[in-house]
């Protein structure tokens, strides 16, 4: 079956209040418009359209028939989302399956309400999760050589006039903690170095607050370059600053990777792997969980505890995932895990040009062993199922979505691009029948 879903943004303070509703081909309302979510996740599932006058959501229709609808009879086990964000996100991490399952078991029998402020594990569920870019994408992710953060802290202690001022002093003092010293396993030395950064940054202490009112005097000061900052580093702090003052992130963010992607670009982020969206509007495919664990940039729960037990603080080499080509107009993230994979397909007429033959395809060919998630992102796509003992089709505009049933592939035409969202390959490898999902 091909059936349309949808569903109502999410308004979170972080949203953009015009990058959704333009998408979707929608007014604006005036508020934050943050998060689409196109799944079965309870907290916001979508809702079936087109198809009865009596409104439904995809829960229900999977629970209606599981074994037609749901995955191996039971529910997504992935979550397609479109963010549109219009100020930087808390600084967090996700929890492994095993950290996950027995962090909810523990916070169930001591009682913790669901909903309690309080409560880190609101499911006993992983969340690793993909985000590709549709237009520029700025994101911390990962930890980045210790080096590197502290030149950082060293220009910006130079910028603000170093040795000679309280303020040049103090970050001044942030680069030393980021100096490894004193073992001879680099590796060891510097995750041990973040471990003791991270502890004094949210220890409360006074010094932390003088470190930070020092980088914010520093990154407002001037509109112009600072010698020896990155352009984009800096204008990332300025940001920041301007959102989270006061806030022991800021200074933690000094440590990260920050990475800006071009349309068509990605991320992944695994377990244990501290991350912050700055700005962007993307397409993300999510384990469907709801387990964070904030650090800072937040007036949410923080917990630095337990996000000191969860945090991975090894270097991350490459923040990008790359996609792999598997037919023309066809790319696909397949990070190394079951729950998900996602494929971004680029439609053109047969003869259109302007377009490499790489790039887009006039007619792609999608299995379908299980459920498809998809949304169209730019022009127009053309659904079909041909093969189906009664043949299906669905047209879909720019901001549509769409529910495909497993079963018999479906093909695409059109005019611009749909992402799909279904398990990874890694399920497949669970006993079912189809070997190959993709041709």
């Amino acid at each position: 079956m091909l059936i349309f879903i949808r569903n109502t943004p999410r308004n979170y303070a972080w949203g953009s209040r015009d990058a959704l509703p333009e998408l979707l081909g929608t007014p604006p309302t005036g508020e934050p418009q943050a998060e689409l979510w196109l799944g079965a996740h309870p907290g916001s599932p979508a809702s079936v359209a087109k198809a009865t006058p009596i409104a439904h959501t995809l829960i229900d229709l999977i629970a209606s028939d599981p074994e037609r609808y749901g995955v191996d009879g039971d529910r997504l086990p992935f979550l397609l989302k479109v963010l549109a964000i219009g100020a930087p996100l808390s600084l967090q991490v996700h929890p492994d399956a095993a950290q996950a399952a027995a962090g909810y078991a523990a916070e169930e029998a001591a009682g913790i309400p669901l909903d309690a402020r309080e409560r880190n594990y609101g499911d006993p569920g992983h969340k690793p999760e993909l985000l590709v870019a549709l237009g520029e994408v700025s994101a911390l992710s990962g930890f980045r050589p210790l080096a590197d953060a502290r030149d950082d802290f060293r220009a910006l202690a130079a910028a603000a006039g170093g040795s000679g001022t309280a303020a040049g002093r103090a970050l001044a003092g942030l680069a030393e903690q980021c100096t490894a010293l004193g073992e001879e396993d680099p590796v060891a030395a510097s995750a041990r170095r973040r471990a003791e950064f991270f502890a004094w940054a949210f220890s409360g202490a006074p010094e932390v607050d003088s470190a930070g009112q020092a980088l914010a005097d520093v990154v407002r000061g001037s509109s112009a370059p600072l010698e020896g900052i990155d352009a984009h580093r800096l204008a990332a702090l300025r940001g920041l600053v301007a959102a989270h003052a006061g806030d022991p992130g800021v200074l933690v963010s000094v440590l990260l990777h920050l990475v800006r992607l071009a349309p068509g670009e990605a991320i992944y982020l695994g377990a244990g792997q501290l991350h912050a969206y700055l700005s962007g509007i993307a397409v993300e495919v999510m384990a469907a969980s709801d387990n964070v664990l904030r650090a800072g940039l937040t007036q949410k729960h923080v917990d630095i505890a337990e996000l000191t037990r969860i945090v991975d603080l090894g270097e991350l080499d490459e923040p990008r995932c790359v996609a792999g080509s598997p037919a023309p107009g066809v790319r696909s993230w397949e990070p190394d895990i079951p729950d998900f994979r996602l494929m971004r397909v680029r439609l053109r007429e047969p003869e259109e040009p302007g377009l490499p033959v790489g790039d887009a395809t006039d007619r792609a060919v999608i299995e379908a062993p299980f459920p498809l998630v998809l949304i169209a992102t730019e022009g127009r796509a053309r659904v079909e199922r041909p093969e189906a003992d009664l043949a299906e089709v669905a047209n879909l505009r720019r901001g549509q979505s769409l529910y495909v049933s497993a079963g018999d592939p479906i093909e695409l035409t059109g005019t611009g691009e749909v992402f799909l969202a279904t398990v990874g390959r890694g399920w497949a490898g669970r006993g079912a029948s189809v070997s190959q999902t993709l041709k």
